[in-house]
């Protein structure tokens, strides 16, 4: 997905326990709606998270389907995950992979890779929903240069608890006594977690940045009800607890460490350096990234006149 020019709504006045509360923007791609709640106004990072698009839910009739053409990126990951429906992911390294419910599609997109995600044509034959996540990590300067590559983990290879009313899937990094085997170039955990009504999920004590989506149902946080659509970010070192709210609620968790520094970010790039971003601008135009193999006709021109943003890291 793009990076959308919307101006970010009018966020309320956080609560004691929390920095931001986030509200993201939505927009419609083509009769699907995606709503953006990181990069915003208020906190451009949290932890390496530098991006975080909910999709959907929303429904795709006969004949219809996702159809995001090959597009590069570079110095970051891009993460998917999805609640409902399926997504084919073919990327300049020859990967193809189907991605559903549960399960993981991570890129490394480092010095610089080429993907699309479409509906595959044999899903295109029946009414289709769809509904997920699609993040960005931004990698630490270290790393930023690093060999592209892609790895899909199946439901069954993330660590999975259920206990006192708490289902949680660790998707990435560490956090609750878990570990992910998801391979990360920093410090960062990212969770699945669905809470029966009435059910406590405490923030993980280890991570300096930590946030909270809130997908579905609603919770609440030192006295404050908070519902879907909603995304949280709390103050370093505080001991708090999410309790689910009568309907239960559906959670994505997230954070890690604070970024090595701020990041510039125009389209599908994000780099420590505007000069690396106008390189990888200039190497697109040019036709000097890779093809994605099965899916060569089509590419999203490079959008002129766009804005080049900084994003800053959390200070100290």
């Amino acid at each position: 997905m793009s990076t959308l020019d919307e101006a970010d709504p009018t966020c309320p006045a956080p609560p004691p326990g929390l920095e931001h509360v986030i509200i993201p923007r939505a927009h419609d791609v083509g009769g699907f709606e995606v709503r953006r709640a990181l990069p915003a106004k208020e906190r451009q990072m949290v932890g390496p998270f530098i991006f975080f698009d909910q999709m959907g839910p929303g429904e795709f009739l006969t004949g219809k389907g996702l159809d995001v053409r090959p597009h590069p990126h570079i110095g970051l990951s891009t993460v998917t995950y999805l609640f409902e429906g399926e997504i084919f992911h073919r990327d300049s390294l020859g990967s193809a992979q189907p991605i559903r419910p549960g399960e993981l599609n991570w890129m490394t997109a480092g010095s610089g890779i080429v993907h699309s995600e479409r509906t595959d044509p044999a899903q295109r034959d029946r009414t289709r929903r769809m509904f997920g996540i699609q993040s960005w990590v931004a990698l630490p300067k270290n790393a930023e240069g690093t060999t592209p590559g892609f790895v899909h983990h199946g439901a069954g290879d993330l660590p999975l608890v259920d206990d006192e009313g708490v289902r949680m899937r660790l998707i990435a990094g560490e956090g609750w006594g878990l570990r992910s085997p998801v391979a990360v170039s920093s410090p960062l955990f990212y969770a699945d977690a669905v809470l029966a009504p009435g059910a406590r999920l405490p923030l993980p004590d280890q991570h300096e940045e930590r946030g909270a989506y809130v997908v579905q149902g609603s919770v609440e946080v030192a006295g404050t009800r908070f519902e879907a659509g909603r995304m949280l970010v709390f103050r370093p070192g505080d001991a708090l607890a999410l309790t689910a709210g009568p309907d239960g609620a559906r959670l994505l968790m997230l954070g890690g460490a604070t970024m090595d520094g701020p990041r510039y970010l125009f389209w599908n790039f994000v780099a420590s350096s505007r000069e690396r971003l106008e390189q990888a601008k200039e190497d697109w135009k040019a036709g000097r990234f890779a093809k994605v193999p099965g899916d060569e006709k089509e590419f999203i021109p490079l959008p002129e006149g766009r804005v080049t943003v900084r994003a800053e890291a959390r200070p100290a």
